[in-house]
């Protein structure tokens, strides 16, 4: 008889344990850069022993348990960070559960988004850059659609994007930069964010090491989705494709 943990998994197997993380985000139990590292990982797994270590730190989901909805307009405001001739910066562990504007004037507005924990799947962000710079981090791995104008200025993103086709985190970004620059990078472009020790993350390293040690029936291991160590691109994603807009 198969060892249940070696069957298959299923694209709807994997879809689940993602919508499990997603609500864990919500529920303030993983940053960001977690969620997208074990959604990469989710999608990634062949095997349902691996899906079950992913979430194996989180309790089970509460039965109907709804997203929250994007505000409308006149919902809650936007939280601003702004920069007058002077820096403005947010990183660590911080809660994002609005929109989000920067306004950087012949100063520097920097928001790190790695360790953030978020609310939904999805971040709003309006940057505005005069005659200064605003960057905003992001884990490689996530969805990026940056869109703006940009008058003697430069609209910059440098992150390694999720293959199509998986539900990952996904940062909007209306950018408007005169004589100034909005830069959104991810870990691979930025000063890489020390991965705290997780058990799901040995767990699963060793699962995926007895999976081919037993020669089960495997076309290799998946690749690893996570943030990368030292400031190395993770490997499975595709090659950085920097892309420049004026």
């Amino acid at each position: 008889m198969n060892d249940p943990g070696l069957i298959r998994a299923s694209d709807a197997e994997r879809e689940a344990v993602v919508e499990r993380l997603r609500e864990a985000s919500v529920e303030g139990r993983l940053t960001l850069a977690e969620l997208t590292e074990r959604t990469g990982a989710a999608y990634t797994a062949q095997t349902r022993a691996e899906l079950v270590v992913i979430t194996s730190d989180l309790p089970a989901a509460r039965t109907a348990m709804p997203l929250p909805a994007r505000e409308e307009r006149g919902g809650k405001a936007r939280k601003w960070f702004v920069a007058v001739m002077g820096d403005s910066k947010r990183k660590g562990k911080w809660r994002i559960d609005h929109e989000i504007g920067a306004v950087a004037v012949m100063g520097d507005v920097t928001l790190d988004l790695r360790q953030a924990e978020v609310r939904g799947n999805e971040i709003d962000i309006v940057a505005t850059a005069v005659m200064g710079d605003v960057k905003i981090i992001v884990p490689d791995g996530v969805d990026v659609e940056l869109e703006g104008i940009a008058i003697m200025g430069d609209k910059k993103l440098k992150v390694q994007e999720a293959p199509a086709g998986m539900n990952v985190p996904l940062i909007r970004i209306k950018a408007y930069a005169v004589l100034g620059d909005v830069k959104v990078v991810g870990d691979s472009h930025a000063g890489p964010v020390a991965l705290q020790w997780s058990a799901w993350r040995e767990k699963l390293q060793e699962v995926r090491r007895e999976l081919l040690e037993d020669g089960s029936p495997r076309h290799g291991l998946p690749p690893h989705h996570g943030p990368p160590h030292h400031g190395s691109p993770p490997q499975g994603l595709p090659q950085d494709r920097p892309r420049h807009w004026g």
